[in-house]
């Protein structure tokens, strides 16, 4: 009934320009003049998108001594920069809240965020960099292949995406290629549509984490397999606990969040993938040093 409500509410304010007007303006109102009073993340979930970063985030989020912030990908250093600090700073919690919890669990608490596109956008670790040098950083990496596939279904069931699986991959380097370059050369520049088609240049993770890793040193990543959290949840909670520096604590359930059910993609599309993506993943785990056996 609530969210019912809202959704009412925000269709009338768009149709009422200046209620919309009046209402953005009192809401910059409230945050620029808050700002102060609320902390800054502790850690954020850089990506992959698709790869179960919303579980995971979900499941840190049930840790007695982890705030909520509000909202979960917030796309503050990537798409809405240029809001500012203060926009920023309003989705966390205050730093009142945070003492208070501190205060009653007798140890640090923390707070943090998720937005999985962050990983690629080419501009987003300098600026992670200038606000937040001490930031956890945490990455979930899920087989590109998969991921891929999966993106582009839930491009299909949003209605943002016609053409096949195959089709779309053969046309992603046309559709994508001048959005890409803008982005890199112009920091002001943010394509939705690069972010929309882009199946497989998201899944190339080295040339991303390379970006990265110019910025932060190692120890501040931890960087997990999709496949892990799918598997074993507990296991990689419990790791991902004790990187953030948090006590141990044992979650009842681990549920499975934004699921989508949808055909196996056919062999044949699969053998070409995993040909495309296997100069790629050994670099990934060169740089890792790491094996993710993607098959």
């Amino acid at each position: 009934m609530i969210t019912s409500n809202r959704i009412k509410l925000g269709s009338w304010l768009r149709t009422h320009k200046t209620t919309l007007s009046i209402a953005r303006s009192l809401n910059k109102l409230s945050y620029t003049t808050t700002s102060s009073m609320h902390v800054l993340p502790d850690f954020i979930i850089i990506g992959a998108s698709r790869s179960g970063t919303t579980s995971l985030y979900e499941y840190l989020n049930q840790h007695p001594s982890i705030i909520r912030g509000v909202g979960k990908e917030i796309h503050y250093f990537d798409k809405n920069f240029d809001r500012g600090i203060k926009w920023y700073k309003s989705f966390f919690p205050t730093k009142r809240k945070k003492s208070k919890l501190e205060e009653k669990h007798k140890g640090k608490c923390l707070t943090g965020e998720s937005t999985p596109r962050y990983l690629f956008h080419h501009h987003t670790p300098k600026r992670v960099l200038e606000l937040l040098p001490n930031v956890k950083l945490i990455v979930v990496l899920r087989n590109p292949i998969d991921r891929a596939y999966s993106r582009y279904h839930q491009q299909v069931a949003a209605g943002l995406e016609e053409l096949s699986f195959e089709d779309a991959i053969n046309q992603e380097e046309i559709r994508i290629t001048d959005d890409m370059k803008n982005m890199e050369i112009d920091e002001n520049f943010y394509s939705v549509n690069f972010f929309r088609k882009s199946y497989t240049t998201m899944g190339i993770y080295a040339n991303q984490l390379k970006r990265w890793f110019e910025y932060f040193p190692r120890e501040q990543f931890l960087i997990l397999k999709s496949e892990d959290l799918k598997s074993n949840p507990s296991e990689i909670y419990n790791q991902t606990i004790e990187f953030l520096g948090l006590s141990k604590h044992e979650l009842n359930s681990f549920e499975s969040y934004r699921m989508r059910k949808y055909p196996p993609i056919s062999d044949k599309t699969r053998e070409k993938l995993t040909r495309y993506f296997q100069p790629y993943n050994e670099q990934l785990y060169q740089l890792l040093d790491r094996n993710f056996d993607w098959k």
